[in-house]
């Protein structure tokens, strides 16, 4: 249990932790900023990370699933 904490936290140290580090213009990434960029992806990984700790979870465990 307590690795999906861990894992739950990862998001939000992701997004605000990439914040000061990527706020350039310069390298365009499919036409965004680094930092429009970064955010997307975080997002996208966010909603993956979000299904693993859904799939980890014990209490989504119910003794009627095939």
């Amino acid at each position: 249990m307590g690795a999906i904490r861990y894992l739950a936290i990862l998001p939000f140290i992701g997004i605000l932790g990439g914040v000061p580090l990527f706020n350039r213009v310069d390298p365009l990434i499919l036409g965004m900023p680094l930092l429009l960029a970064w955010v997307v992806l975080w997002i996208v990984l966010t909603a993956a990370i979000m299904g693993i700790i859904y799939l980890c979870d014990p209490a989504n465990r119910t003794e009627d699933r095939p």
